[in-house]
């Protein structure tokens, strides 16, 4: 009878006990992280009152280790076992996190430390989604990518939800350093989770150990570069995190100065986007199953475009101000992961797997070598234009995205080709 239910009952990835060891280890790495998302940006407005260009250095000084690392990361990724590689970064993360509540402690912490720590645990977060891209095929046949990362945003959507009204609560009723705290405490669970991982993986050294290090860089560049369906994604994720960084940058200091509104509600409000997240990867898999892989990526991306012109829109009394700000974050994020998810997953299957590290750190510098500039302009357009017109400007960006997909042939899959 026991089988017999769990035959019924759990199919595909429920049993696969490594996959759910990844799958844990990441969801309490995202809770602590959402955490950190608004514990970080509070703590430097509300302790050390940071100007929209303080706050643009701010949030550049994490993005950008992957735009100078990524593609030496890739290689290293590639030739390395992975799991090892995220255990570490995992542990290093928690160990600059703790540094931020004892220099509060100490009474030693200041802004500039703040960048530091924040570039530092940056250089290591690459090393982890370098990793973390190229080890899921790993563990998980190629037809269930789609299942795998959707099962992964599904449950670290709880965390998303949780996360950032927790962290404003915290940053309320205690300190922001409690907060981060909790964050630095999640890096060690998840590196407890993933140690206990037992899937065979053979290091790739071997492989390409004739190669230099530019010649395995130039690889995995030229194999980007080469594929439609890789450079498209690349082009279009790129230019959405370009804007979405202006956005952040502004719209922190937007909420907590322009609108009045109170760490409690800032918090509440990301949380929202964390009920979008939910949504999102519920349906990632049965809107590209129903409508296809490309109408569904295409389809995501608009609905994340749309959602953004309502940020500026928040304005008058804080109740319509709330109701709008929840509005728009629930549904971009809700767009955001549909995109994201099948992208993803897109880009893994037709990566061959003896490139997934390299493609995977190629695009993290297109990617997420487009935050930091995104962080520094939106800095700049606060001091310039304001804060709205910063958020005028990088919702008026968000379309580019969009018509990169729609024209390209991504648009027209039904279903991942196969690796070459």
């Amino acid at each position: 009878m026991p089988d017999r239910f769990a035959d019924r009952h759990f199919r595909g990835l429920w049993r696969n006990g490594n996959f759910l060891r990844l799958w844990a280890g990441e969801t309490i790495s995202v809770f602590g992280t959402q955490i950190s998302v608004v514990a970080i940006p509070l703590l430097a407005v509300l302790t050390f009152e940071a100007s929209p260009a303080e706050m643009g250095l701010l949030a550049a000084s994490s993005e950008l280790p992957a735009l100078f690392l990524a593609l030496f990361v890739g290689v290293w990724v590639d030739r390395l076992r992975r799991r090892p590689v995220m255990i570490a970064a995992n542990i290093g993360r928690a160990l600059l996190l703790f540094l931020i509540p004892l220099a509060v402690w100490l009474g030693w912490l200041n802004i500039r430390m703040l960048y530091v720590i924040s570039f530092l645990a940056g250089t290591l977060t690459v090393f982890f989604a370098v990793g973390y891209q190229s080890y899921l095929p790993t563990i998980v046949r190629r037809d269930q990518l789609v299942e795998g990362n959707s099962k992964l945003a599904m449950s670290g959507s709880g965390a998303l939800i949780i996360g950032p009204a927790l962290a404003g609560a915290i940053v309320q009723l205690a300190s922001a350093a409690l907060a981060i705290l909790i964050d630095a405490i999640s890096y060690l669970v998840s590196a407890l989770f993933l140690w206990r991982i037992d899937a065979p993986e053979s290091a790739a050294a071997a492989r390409d150990a004739r190669k230099g290090i530019w010649q395995e860089i130039g690889e995995g560049l030229r194999t980007v570069r080469d594929e439609p369906i890789l450079r498209t994604l690349g082009i279009s994720t790129g230019i959405a995190v370009l804007f979405e960084n202006i956005q952040f940058v502004a719209v922190v200091l937007y909420i907590t100065r322009d609108l009045g509104l109170s760490a409690g509600t800032f918090g509440l409000i990301f949380a929202s986007g964390g009920i979008g997240y939910l949504v999102g990867a519920l349906l990632a898999s049965r809107i590209s199953a129903r409508i296809g892989l490309g109408r569904a990526i295409v389809g995501g991306l608009a609905l994340s475009s749309v959602s953004n012109v309502l940020v500026p829109l928040a304005s008058g009394s804080a109740v319509f101000s709330v109701g709008v700000l929840l509005v728009a974050f629930a549904t971009g994020a809700a767009g955001g992961t549909v995109y994201d998810l099948n992208q993803v997953s897109l880009r893994q299957a037709v990566t061959p797997d003896r490139l997934l590290g390299r493609v995977a750190g190629s695009l993290r510098v297109v990617i997420r070598g487009a935050a930091p500039v995104g962080a520094l302009i939106g800095g700049f357009l606060g001091e310039w234009v304001g804060l709205r017109g910063a958020l005028v400007v990088a919702a008026a960006g968000f379309p580019l995205a969009v018509a990169v997909v729609w024209f390209s042939p991504v648009r027209l899959l039904d279903a991942p080709p196969p690796a070459s």
